[in-house]
């Protein structure tokens, strides 16, 4: 019997991940098709190279074959297309190296191919804890994401039509929603199948994590200039007011400074403390209040705004799209 699903992983120096993924992926029930793995290494590492060859023989034993590819470190749309395209199957599973499908992931988003239907996505489930982080709140909005590639489901032919995943989309993010954007404006039909079941574990974030994460912002611009009507229906009706409004107090701070205006200078402290207490309070709400998360919140607070701002003005000058 051929091979029906192809499920495709990348992944980048996440061993202990990876070795949690692969033992849920072998679990996956197939009374009725058979499916192989092709995991797709980012790092081009020894280590996980050896790591699938070692799993190999467990797949073997389970009649699943598991591939290992590996690409130059391009970002995991790069990587995606690499397995999508090794692969000969008739669907196409993604999921990433820190997920765990449930057992019936693979079934429930097979069965849910019907009709004319070209593209499933499933169910993201986040465990946070009762008084989350902010980095755990953030990372739990993936359970209301569309077709992220955490869990979803493509035919292969429709990945051949819609040309796959941008490659120039670098950094996990959007890429997920240039390729969904692209199904929508071809009017092909999805599904959502909500038995089909992801868990994605939330993975320890170091302190000021998302100072890093504002970098991600630059790929925004990009998938705006490709698709400028859904990106403001779906992802951002608007640009980031408050935080224009928070760098421009604090420009006026700086020129006040410079002028030597201690009445405008006053005046531009006060707006700028203003503004961004309330997009610290903002984060706060709904999150857990020990001593080194609110100091955390407080410096992020600061520093967030001006970096996000930086990195989608890049976006815009790197991709030539006017974007705010």
């Amino acid at each position: 019997m051929g091979v029906d699903v192809s499920i495709v992983v990348p992944t980048y120096n996440r061993p202990a991940a990876l070795e949690r993924c692969l033992e849920a992926l072998l679990l996956q029930r197939h009374p009725d098709f058979c499916y192989d793995i092709l995991i797709v290494d980012n790092a081009v590492s020894m280590q996980t190279r050896q790591q699938i060859e070692r799993w190999k023989q467990c797949g073997e034993q389970a009649g699943i074959c598991i591939h290992y590819l590996s690409t130059a470190r391009r970002g995991p749309a790069a990587a995606r297309n690499v397995g999508w395209r090794q692969s000969t199957a008739r669907i196409i599973a993604f999921t990433d190296d820190d997920c765990l499908p449930a057992p019936n992931w693979l079934q429930a988003g097979r069965a849910a191919f019907t009709g004319d239907i070209e593209a499933v996505t499933g169910r993201i489930v986040v465990p946070v804890p009762e008084n989350p982080s902010d980095y755990e709140l953030s990372t739990a909005q993936l359970e209301n994401s569309e077709f992220a590639t955490a869990n979803c489901f493509y035919l292969r032919t429709t990945l051949e039509c819609i040309g796959g995943f941008d490659e120039r989309f670098t950094a996990a993010w959007r890429e997920d929603s240039d390729l969904f954007f692209s199904l929508l404006e071809k009017k092909r039909r999805w599904v959502y199948a909500p038995e089909a079941i992801v868990l994605h574990p939330v993975r320890s974030g170091k302190w000021g994590i998302s100072i890093q994460q504002q970098r991600k912002s630059m790929f925004n611009a990009l998938l705006y200039k490709k698709h400028p009507r859904l990106y403001r229906d779906r992802i951002q009706s608007q640009p980031p007011w408050h935080y224009y409004r928070i760098l421009g107090t604090y420009l006026c701070v700086m020129h006040s400074l410079l002028r030597r205006s201690k009445r405008q200078t006053v005046v531009g402290i006060g707006f700028w403390f203003w503004f961004t207490s309330r997009f610290c309070l903002r984060r706060l709400r709904n999150t857990n209040h020990r001593p080194e998360h609110v100091a955390e919140m407080i410096v992020t607070s600061v520093l967030i705004p001006p970096l996000s701002i930086f990195w989608r003005l890049r976006g815009a000058i790197k991709f030539r799209v006017i974007f705010l």
